[in-house]
């Protein structure tokens, strides 16, 4: 009998999202199962348009008004799935923050900043608009924003780029949540203020044992900040594994593949990059069995028949849905070998 695991705080069983079109629905998620405990960081990546981003604004309750959902999302133990609205928005905001991509979007650009922080936490915490405002200056210095008790008062075209992603990161702490997701938070910022906000994430994380889905395009931004990687592709989860052993013994091809896609700082200047042929499946005409097969040298007869199963590897915790996996020989041959070599690492930017 397996252990019931009694910190966890997020638990996902066979989440399903379709989205009906003209053109047919679209299934944007395809049974993701996602097992999180309290203080645990979880990297979830994959190419634009694998799910990563509807995985977690189906979380959050923010898909398209017509998406269907399906499965179970249990956060400390209610499912956020079938809870209804009026109780669901008393965990939104106030026991799950999010963090988005781009800042300027998640801004009102007429609203001032403190008031802006300080507004879950008025709304939640029941705070008057004095202690929202003074709870509001807290977070603004907490997130490293210079003379809080002046910049307050600002507009958010005021504030550069990596400051206002500091705001938004302020205003999903606002009530100190249980769970932080997020969602490509420093993609759009240069290499040096992303190294900043993810080790900004970092400390408060540790400082507040929240748990912490980082939700990335790019392995090298979570090679050295989670516990453990998901990697998704076509609305599934095709390997997950603890970190370490997902750079040192990953099974998936796409995993390998993406691996050998990031730019080292070891490799001879102005080497060619490789690159995944082909382009992501239609999600509203997915081929029959991996949908990875097309796009994959390594597939076999199975691959184009059946879709694999999540297989355990020699640590159970490694799991993969590959009929044709890398082996270790396979591996000796691949240029990624260490995450601290890729060009988003913090050596790379020290």
């Amino acid at each position: 009998m397996s252990e019931v695991r009694s910190d966890v705080l997020l638990d996902v069983r066979d989440l399903r999202c379709t989205i009906p079109t003209p053109r047919g629905d679209v299934k944007v998620l395809s049974g993701v199962n996602v097992t999180l405990d309290r203080g645990q960081t979880l990297g979830l990546v994959g190419e634009s348009g694998s799910g990563k981003s509807m995985f977690v604004r189906s979380l959050m309750g923010i898909t398209p008004p017509q998406a269907v959902l399906e499965g179970t999302a249990r956060f400390d133990g209610q499912d956020l799935l079938t809870l209804p609205k009026t109780e669901a928005r008393q965990i939104w905001g106030r026991r799950i923050g999010m963090v988005f991509q781009d800042p300027m979007t998640s801004l009102n650009p007429v609203v001032r900043i403190g008031r802006q922080v300080g507004e879950a936490a008025e709304k939640h915490l029941g705070l008057t608009r004095q202690q929202a405002r003074r709870r509001a200056i807290e977070l603004l210095e907490l997130v490293g924003i210079p003379e809080p008790g002046k910049r307050h008062r600002s507009y958010p075209h005021e504030f550069s780029g990596g400051m206002r992603q500091r705001v938004t990161i302020a205003m999903a702490l606002a009530c100190e949540p249980d769970l932080l997701i997020a969602d490509e938070a420093t993609t759009a910022l240069d290499v040096t203020v992303q190294q900043q906000i993810l080790d900004l994430l970092q400390e408060i994380q540790r400082e507040r044992h929240m748990a912490m889905i980082l939700v990335s395009h790019d392995l090298g931004v979570v090679s050295d900040r989670c516990d453990e990687v998901a990697v998704m592709y076509a609305g599934r989860i095709v390997e997950h594994a603890p970190t370490d052993r997902l750079f040192a013994e990953h099974r998936h091809r796409y995993t390998g593949a993406l691996l050998r896609a990031i730019p080292r700082f070891d490799r001879p200047k102005h080497s060619v990059l490789e690159t995944i042929e082909g382009t992501p499946p239609n999600l509203a005409a997915l081929p029959p069995g991996c949908a990875f097969a097309p796009r994959c040298r390594f597939s076999v007869d199975a691959c184009t028949t059946a879709v694999p199963p999540m297989t355990p590897a020699e640590d159970e915790r490694h799991r993969f849905a590959c009929y044709n996996p890398s082996t270790a020989e396979d591996r000796r041959d691949d240029p990624v070998v260490s995450p601290g070599t890729m060009s988003t690492s913090k050596e790379a930017v020290l």
